[in-house]
């Protein structure tokens, strides 16, 4: 199923250069910024591409914080922070929203999904109410792996009809468990959820309904998967590996 332009929850990203005070200063020094002036998010999947450095990161997190979130993760009802380290970006940033509101929300963040889970249970000890952990499946996201509190996550947590803002989600996942990913993205976008995913990850690039947005040094481009860099070499990998490590190893 492909969304309705009409009923997507997040359209456009915009940002206001008029306002921002010295593009010669982090984060606007980045490749990436120079050249944004609006960005159109896909109904189903948008992915944020690039190397190290581009800035990719740092996008996704300014629009989930201008989203409301916690810059560290979670739900819109997360409010806790282990260390202040975000950019201002949020601020100069507009979101042009759909006609219609998600009924679920999440930002994932890989370098601090932990963090997330120890407010988890942090939250859990006080008395009253409902366990939050019981939304991700019942079993503390500490007692797993990496690779399996991040799945739970995705599956448990994720309920449909929602906006799912993820950060390099395949950081603990192996392939198999990518593709599994990839299944649950289409699952959630059939019930009518819009994705919003920074990777390096080919497997998960490869969703067909989407848009793949890649940040190099001469700004930010729309490709298609086997355009980027990150398919063709491994590509090149798998096809003439001998030769390849005959190269890197000279």
């Amino acid at each position: 199923m492909i969304l309705n332009d009409h009923n997507q929850f997040i359209r456009e990203i915009y940002l206001k250069r008029d306002q921002i005070p010295n593009d010669q200063s982090f984060p606007f020094s980045l490749p990436v910024f120079r050249t944004l002036r609006d960005l159109k998010i896909h109904p189903n999947v948008t992915y944020i591409i690039g190397e190290n450095g581009m800035g990719k990161s740092t996008l996704l997190e300014g629009i989930a914080i201008a989203l409301g979130f916690n810059p560290e993760g979670g739900t819109l009802n997360f409010n806790f922070s282990s260390y202040d380290s975000h950019s201002e970006l949020d601020q100069y940033l507009r979101v042009v929203k759909g006609g219609n509101k998600p009924k679920d929300h999440f930002f994932f963040r890989a370098e601090t999904f932990y963090n997330v889970a120890t407010n988890i249970e942090e939250l859990d000890k006080e008395p009253g109410g409902g366990k939050i952990i019981d939304g991700f499946g019942g079993k503390s996201l500490h007692e797993q792996s990496h690779g399996e509190s991040f799945f739970a996550a995705f599956t448990e947590r994720f309920r449909g009809h929602g906006l799912y803002i993820l950060d390099e989600p395949e950081a603990a996942l192996s392939p198999l468990r990518q593709l599994s990913l990839l299944a649950r993205i289409n699952d959630l976008v059939n019930e009518s959820s819009q994705f919003i995913i920074s990777t390096h990850s080919p497997i998960l690039m490869a969703y067909p309904n989407s848009k793949i947005i890649e940040l190099t040094e001469n700004g930010l481009h729309e490709v298609t998967l086997e355009d980027t860099q990150h398919y063709s070499i491994m590509k090149q990998f798998f096809d003439d590996r001998s030769r390849l490590l005959h190269h890197l190893f000279e």
